[in-house]
């Protein structure tokens, strides 16, 4: 080999080394979170290689709630995001910004609700509320107008034969739930775990109803993306739901009567206590935790539903409907690879 040949070979070698990284550089995808225990599948699989497997980069990016991250969604700030599907969001839509509803998150199973209709004590031990029709006149506390625990009430109240106007409404968030109770500022919530065991423990509500048991299977809250992700990076898009739908799985299997206390439970607990606000194992263990699609399927007459509740509080006052901003294709193609779950 000539002096020049063996120049251009290392010239070639040199140039292909520095094209290697470039060419394995992961895709950056940014993440919002609210680092609650609904965001665990979300985090699973981060701490587990699957975003890495798919060649993903995630950035998580931290909320205080998740009607915050509805903005930065639709201007394409965020790739992905976990919420209710609620009037802000609805709103939204209707005013041009592109934002998806593209797989379950969370939702209340049969038999094991995370979130639960608490009343105060007292409120049980004298009697005074031993239905949901004692409750008339009474101080509620849900998160919001237009959320989807304002949804949730309205179909409390029905099983009480009551309407959502007949209590009067405290909004508050979920950790505000338990001082209110202790000082007597509301006979009812709308709360959600790890609240509930909290409030349970003090001693200051019980858990009157879950939520299962009024509203079965509601469409607590949901993946969102971003219009901007899914159109301009569809692939990457549909590699982040193939890992996410594996790590739903993998949550799945650790949960049994909607505890974590199945087969791969303490790797569930000890990423849910480096990733969530919860730290606390044994709380962890203890607490009721969200039902999730294995396959990401929506429950879209639960989402119809709650959209028709806003109409009629006039929380949402557009033409907008489910089908305009659910987009199913996503997690379509994340099973299609992984295959379906028998159920």
């Amino acid at each position: 080999m000539t002096t020049s040949s063996k120049t251009l070979g290392l010239l070639a070698s040199a140039a292909l080394a520095l094209l290697a990284p470039a060419a394995q550089a992961a895709d950056k995808v940014t993440i919002a979170v609210v680092n609650a225990s609904s965001d665990a599948a979300l985090f699973v699989a981060d701490a587990k290689g699957y975003y890495k497997a798919e060649g993903i980069e995630a950035e998580f990016i931290s909320f205080d709630t998740g009607a915050k991250m509805v903005a930065p969604l639709g201007a394409g700030q965020l790739d992905i995001g976990g919420g209710a599907a609620s009037a802000g969001l609805y709103n939204a839509v209707d005013r041009g910004i592109r934002i998806k509803i593209v797989a379950d998150k969370a939702h209340n199973v049969s038999g094991a609700g995370f979130q639960a209709f608490m009343v105060r004590k007292d409120l049980i031990d004298s009697g005074k509320v031993k239905t949901f029709a004692d409750l008339k006149g009474m101080k509620v506390a849900i998160t919001g107008a237009g959320g989807s625990d304002a949804s949730v009430l309205n179909e409390a109240m029905k099983n009480g034969g009551l309407t959502y106007n007949d209590v009067e409404k405290v909004y508050l968030g979920f950790p505000q739930h338990a001082v209110a109770f202790q000082n007597g500022a509301i006979a009812a919530s709308i709360s959600t775990e790890p609240t509930v065991s909290k409030i349970v423990e003090l001693g200051a509500a019980v858990r009157f109803k879950g939520n299962d048991e009024f509203y079965p299977n509601a469409q607590t809250a949901t993946i969102l993306m971003s219009g901007d992700f899914a159109e301009k990076r569809p692939e990457v898009a549909k590699r982040v739901m193939k890992a996410y739908i594996r790590a739903v799985r993998d949550f799945n299997a650790a949960v049994v009567n909607g505890r974590l206390t199945g087969p791969g439970a303490d790797e569930m607990v000890a990423i849910l206590a480096k990733y969530s606000v919860i730290k606390d194992e044994k709380t962890l263990r203890s607490m009721i935790v969200h039902g999730a699609d294995p396959d990401g399927k929506l429950n879209i007459d639960s989402l119809k539903k709650d959209l028709a509740f806003f109409k009629e509080t006039g929380d949402v006052t557009g033409p907008v409907t489910v089908d305009k901003v659910v987009d199913t294709s996503f997690a379509e193609a994340a099973v299609k690879e992984l295959g379906p779950v028998k159920r």
